[in-house]
């Protein structure tokens, strides 16, 4: 498969047929005509049955401007809303997930979710070969796993790969602009952004519905991002850590231009920042003391302040992931849970394993998983679609 060739294409060769009483197939080309006939019929099963498989198929309804253009808004939401709620949780937050990446992860290179019940990790999928070994950016958006840019061979890459946990499959994304590596990749208002990467200090956003990467501002001059941090906080993109240290910066997508913000007191390297609430968190390690330290700064007060500490027993690198109330910090020796409540924040006491067997650097992220990957005993046996991605 064409690596530019768009997920609709990609993934009409994998369309599952839909319960209905007529047993016939749906297609994106046909719902529109199939919702519009249930409406009139006033058939609510089946009006049930299209906006199911518009939601399972969400990437390719967005890239269908005569279907998507016609939804009203609160049909847009409604099949949005669905996608993250498949694995029967009211709230819609997901289960935590991690992705092997690094040279000593090795090929296969798994991608392993904590079952929520059973708190044990499960094998979900594993990475493309075409997926680089290491230096990728990782992040989710519309409940979809996307993996951009990264290392092989010494040479920087541009491929951007999407996983879909309701089908167990993964197919080929229109690549970056500019091959990237050790690039951060973020969600922000439905848009996809990857910041930087080696010496580079452009920018590019991907929209989904239009299946383009275009640049946007980019970083300011003399910051250049390699091995940094970002996360987005109430619809801002705000970037720190790694060659930038202690400085944070924040873009603005209505203006297109970068702002600094207040400098963090630690000049302590980050392990990671993530934003919860409007207020974003910041985890540096200090090894002289052999705790990590929590920085937490006011997206509105524009103030940091620190918010808690907690003992290391080992110096390896941790990522993080926020899910619900919590903050997960994982690493391959264990995973750490950080609250957030209304009456403070801190770590708890409770200790979770860590992957077994875990290799290279583990990557934490959040998906919303079928009933039955979660009731099976050893997760969901998933297919790569067309090794040509």
């Amino acid at each position: 498969m064409d690596r530019n060739q768009d997920l609709n294409t990609a993934a009409g060769t994998r369309c599952e047929p839909c319960s209905a009483s007529e047993g016939t197939r749906i297609s994106v080309q046909d719902c529109h005509e199939l919702l519009r006939r249930a409406k009139r019929d006033r058939a609510e099963d089946e009006q049930e049955r299209v906006y199911s498989y518009m939601s399972a198929h969400y990437l390719e309804v967005l890239r269908a401007p005569a279907l998507y253009g016609r939804l009203s808004a609160a049909e847009r939401a409604l099949i949005l809303s669905r996608r993250t709620k498949w694995a029967g949780l009211e709230s819609g937050e997901g289960v935590l997930a991690v992705a092997e990446s690094g040279e000593e992860a090795r090929s296969p290179r798994r991608v392993l979710f904590l079952h929520p019940s059973a708190r044990r990790w499960e094998e979900l999928t594993r990475l493309p070969e075409e997926a680089p070994p290491t230096g990728s950016g990782l992040c989710t958006l519309f409940n979809y796993l996307f993996v951009a840019g990264g290392l092989r061979g010494g040479q920087a890459q541009d491929s951007v790969l999407c996983f879909d946990p309701l089908s167990g499959r993964w197919s080929g994304v229109r690549p970056l602009s500019e091959p990237r590596c050790q690039l951060r990749l973020v969600g922000v208002d439905g848009l996809l952004y990857a910041v930087g990467g080696g010496c580079l200090l452009s920018v590019e956003r991907y929209d989904p519905r239009a299946d383009r990467w275009s640049h946007v501002a980019p970083l300011p001059k003399g910051s250049f991002a390699v091995a940094h941090e970002a996360t987005a906080c109430d619809g801002q993109l705000f970037v720190s850590g790694g060659s930038l240290f202690y400085r944070l910066l924040r873009y603005d997508p209505r203006r297109d231009d970068w702002e600094e913000c207040p400098f963090n007191e630690s000049h302590r390297r980050s392990a990671d920042m993530v934003a919860h609430r409007g207020l974003i968190y910041r985890f540096d390690v200090d090894r002289e003391r052999a705790e990590v330290r929590v920085h937490r700064y006011s997206t509105v007060v524009k103030v940091w302040l620190e918010a808690a500490t907690f003992p290391l027993q080992n110096a390896l690198p941790f990522r993080c992931a926020v899910l619900g109330d919590r903050i997960y910090c994982v690493n391959r020796s264990r995973t750490l849970q950080f609250h957030v409540g209304e009456e403070g924040a801190g770590f708890l006491p409770e200790v979770l394993p860590a992957p077994a067997g875990a290799r290279g650097n583990l990557v934490p992220f959040v998906l919303s998983l079928p009933q039955n990957t979660l009731a099976s005993d050893h997760g969901s046996q998933t297919v790569i679609s067309d090794p040509g991605i």
